[in-house]
């Protein structure tokens, strides 16, 4: 994108002190205490108690309206901006990795706990060498991945395991499904001698744990030498029909390092878990949006891959309405122009997505359920939603993601009638901003016309 002109001396808007600080109090601080790379219960369960998401975005629009579109620069020892314009949104996204790198010194700092070579935070040399391998071995370009038929029967497999417990108690919580989630993305990612692997899982969620910390907690080396050797030895293995196998046929140089690139899918497919929960409890409080779904599911066979779009957009509105990276950054790697004035180089920019999802002053669907918002392929000219973020870093296992969540969401649904078992979510009110995934809790039984 051509970046604006921009004449005489004129300078981005600053916040006042007290503003930074608020902006801190309400956006920044809570994003960090319900943890940035692995989420923490006590601290979410928090969030959704003070509506902490609504809170920042109603902030933002206050800002919004007393300084203009920005970027607005906070007052702070390091050049930071917010975002406010969906213009600005856009360009900084689809402008990398130059002039807007994706490798910001935070999530450098977080992310080098357990993925330090990752091409999240590469240079745009290694970049260049890295992002291949994650558009061969994940085929970005392709709704349904050419290996989804082995993705599907493990699905399947998983799911078949986790509804006859579930038939057994009539509940279904997030623990059990969480646990069903973990053995599906083993499986789909690694093949089926990493079913059982819980160490492998857990060694990870150690290091994000401490990733949390990002500059404040020393790197735990010894486990991450444990985990990269764990990962790599189902890497070897390059099971037929995993990711790993068509990990295995993808270009690498000696600078890929593949466990470093497969640790973020492990990550990715973790927040999808979240997405997926959500998007359930989503459906079963909005009863004509279900019955679109489930004619869906029942005009196909489910045996084989599926494109499945209404769930798909489902899925997508689940992560619109309670975003799981609620902040996308990017570093600028020179000096950039803007409408109101220069933005130096290595200036920290924060897009906020829960701002552009839920700005009610602009997006009328902002509090509602809303699928058919994803009923077309978003361009630049849409307000921007940003779930997988876009532009040359836009998630390169978007696809890959969908259909298993998707498809998960399906079977649960083909044969079984789910009741959400509190209030808190309803199809004639405004969803609440933030929704604590972690205490949904369902009653499941069979579907009353089930489809034959």
């Amino acid at each position: 994108m051509t970046a604006p002109s921009v004449a005489g001396t004129r300078r981005l808007p600053h916040a006042s002190a007290l503003d930074t600080a608020r902006v801190l109090g309400r956006v920044v601080v809570p994003l960090l205490a319900r943890g940035v790379i692995v989420r923490r219960r006590a601290a979410v369960a928090m969030a959704e108690r003070a509506d902490a998401d609504a809170r920042a975005v109603a902030l933002l629009q206050e800002l919004r309206r007393t300084y203009g579109a920005g970027p607005l620069r906070l007052r702070l020892p390091r050049r930071m901006v917010v975002l406010l314009s969906p213009q600005h949104v856009h360009r900084v996204l689809a402008d990398g990795p130059e002039p807007f790198s994706p490798a910001t010194r935070e999530k450098r700092a977080a992310l080098s706990h357990f993925e330090p070579d990752n091409v999240l935070i590469s240079s745009a040399e290694d970049r260049a060498e890295r992002r291949p391998f994650h558009d061969v071995a994940l085929d970005s370009g392709s709704a349904l991945h050419r290996g989804s038929d082995a993705a599907v029967a493990t699905i399947h497999e998983e799911l078949d395991g986790l509804l006859e417990r579930v038939d057994a108690t009539g509940r279904l919580e997030w623990d059990d499904y969480a646990r069903t989630w973990l053995r599906i993305v083993r499986r789909v990612t690694l093949g089926d001698g990493a079913a059982d692997d819980e160490q492998l899982t857990d060694d990870l969620v150690a290091l994000r744990a401490t990733a949390n910390w990002a500059f404040l907690h020393p790197t735990r080396r010894r486990l991450r030498r444990r985990f990269h050797e764990r990962l790599q030895g189902h890497l070897d293995r390059a099971e037929p029909g995993s990711l790993a196998f068509w990990a295995a046929q993808a270009p690498t140089t000696p600078n890929t390092r593949p466990s470093q690139q497969v640790a973020q899918w492990l990550f990715a497919f973790d927040a999808a878990t979240w997405a997926g929960f959500r998007a359930l409890a989503l459906l079963a409080t909005h009863p004509e949006q279900l019955r679109l779904v489930r004619a869906e599911i029942d005009a196909v066979d489910l045996g084989v891959p599926q494109p499945l779009p209404r769930l798909r957009a489902v899925v997508l509105e689940s992560l619109r309405l309670w975003p799981t990276t609620p902040a996308v950054l990017r570093e600028t790697t020179a000096r950039t122009q803007w409408e109101e004035g220069p933005m130096p180089e290595g200036t920290s920019i924060l897009t906020y997505a829960p701002f552009f999802h839920r700005d009610d002053e602009n997006l009328p669907e902002a509090h509602r359920f809303a699928p058919d918002l994803w009923a077309r392929q978003r361009t630049e000219d849409d307000w921007p939603f940003v779930p997988f973020s876009a532009g040359p870093a836009q998630c390169p296992g978007r696809n890959v993601v969908l259909h298993t969540v998707s498809l998960a969401l399906a079977r649960l649904l083909r044969d079984r009638d789910v009741d959400l078992l509190d209030g808190r979510l309803r199809h004639d009110e405004d969803l609440p901003g933030t929704l604590d995934m972690f205490t949904l809790r369902f009653a499941v039984g069979p579907r009353e016309t089930a489809a034959a």
